[in-house]
């Protein structure tokens, strides 16, 4: 690989940092086009763009974040981790219909795996 930059006084490691940031950024872009919204939006005032803009890359980051933490979710799969949450919205909302509150009679952990119902990753029950 070759690399070019009219920058001498740059570090020839920078440029090949850069490099590998461009895909990063690529790849932050179609997450937050596929998973968040971004290009479905239709804001046309340059106010609400740029914050929907930032809300779309600021869930991406997020949304990372929440994998990492969340022991059932073992890969990176944003829909894996948006399946579970709603998943659990669902839950919550049909046991409040019977007057009843999930915390009442259902333990943390069945809780969890009812909410993971529909997940894509084969490790899911």
């Amino acid at each position: 690989m070759l690399l070019f930059s009219d920058d001498l006084s740059l570090a020839s490691e920078t440029p090949i940092e850069y490099y590998s940031l461009q895909f990063q950024i690529e790849f932050d872009f179609r997450d937050a086009k596929q998973y968040w919204g971004l290009e479905d939006f239709m804001n046309v005032k340059e106010t609400q763009v740029g914050n929907f803009g930032n809300f779309s890359l600021f869930m991406v980051t997020f949304s990372r974040l929440l994998c990492n933490k969340m022991e059932s979710l073992s890969g990176d799969s944003m829909l894996d981790l948006k399946t579970v949450f709603r998943a659990r919205k669902y839950t919550r909302r049909i046991l409040n219909s019977f007057g009843k509150k999930g915390e009442e009679f259902l333990i943390d952990d069945k809780f969890s795996q009812i909410a993971e119902i529909g997940r894509i990753d084969t490790r899911a029950a």
